[in-house]
């Protein structure tokens, strides 16, 4: 679930995974690896997409189908 739903949430901003991986501090075959799920995803890492993509880290990682952040 968490994989598919940073693919997607990349995806549906039409971003390259380059891009992210760089506003991410990361390199493109990291962030790669956790979208195919071949690579854990850190916590501080998870709170960095959270951040990026505007969505709880609860809807990343599939508690809630809600991709709003509480204020």
């Amino acid at each position: 679930m968490v994989y598919r739903r940073i693919r997607d949430l990349r995806e549906d901003k039409d971003l390259p995974q380059r891009v992210v991986a760089s506003a991410l501090g990361c390199s493109q075959q990291v962030y790669s690896n956790y979208e195919l799920g071949q690579r854990d995803i850190p916590t501080q890492m998870l709170i960095k997409i959270a951040q990026y993509y505007k969505v709880s880290v609860d809807y990343i990682l599939g508690i809630s189908d809600n991709p709003k952040r509480l204020k």
